[in-house]
């Protein structure tokens, strides 16, 4: 088909603005197709984020849980007085109670000197666990006066009190009309544990 030179002439505007509207459109899908790759490159970034936002909270929430467990063990362990030095004058203190409370007949104690636990000194840094041994002679009447000795002394906290060995024999002596004769005696070994924080005293 041939066009002559006048229609030609009518067609190039046409054509022209045909070709303007083509490349218009390629323009116009390139920068969509180039702002929908950003946009995705955006979405991917803010997932991301967004994930690694949420593995802080999480991990700033289960630190925060565990710093409020320790907290509250020590809130216990200082409630109790086990924290610190050891309190020779409270032992002796609590023993006199008991002994007059519980009114035992005869009873007897030594506390040794402290020495380290050397099991747990190293699994925490700062913090050293001590025990000095309480070895106990009393008089009983019966077997539930040792078991009422042993839930006071627990009772008065100032340390963790750890039975080590309790044994009980019978005194041999025979009982009279005039006195309570006790007919038994108990020989204990207790740990009187006590904690001590190095980086509190710092």
């Amino acid at each position: 088909m041939n066009f002559s030179a006048e229609e030609l002439k009518r067609l190039a505007a046409p054509l022209a603005l045909l070709l303007a509207l083509l490349a218009a459109g390629a323009a116009l899908i390139f920068w969509v197709q180039r702002e929908q790759r950003l946009a995705t490159l955006e979405l991917t970034a803010a997932r991301l984020e967004r994930s690694q936002a949420q593995e802080r909270l999480t991990r700033i929430a289960e630190e925060e849980k565990e710093v409020n467990e320790k907290l509250e063990v020590y809130r216990r362990l200082k409630s109790l007085r086990i924290l610190g030095e050891e309190q020779r004058l409270e032992w002796a203190d609590a023993m006199t109670r008991i002994r007059t409370g519980r009114e035992l007949l005869d009873l007897r104690y030594t506390v040794e000197r402290q020495r380290p636990l050397a099991s747990v000194a190293s699994k925490s840094g700062g913090v050293e666990f001590f025990a000095s041994t309480m070895k106990v002679d009393i008089a009983l009447l019966h077997e539930g006066d040792l078991l009422g000795f042993l839930r006071d002394l627990r009772q008065s906290a100032n340390a963790y009190y750890s039975i080590k060995r309790c044994a009980i024999s019978r005194t041999g002596t025979a009982p009279t009309g005039t006195s309570i004769v006790p007919r038994l005696r108990a020989e204990c070994d207790i740990d009187l544990i006590t904690i001590l924080d190095r980086a509190a005293k710092a």
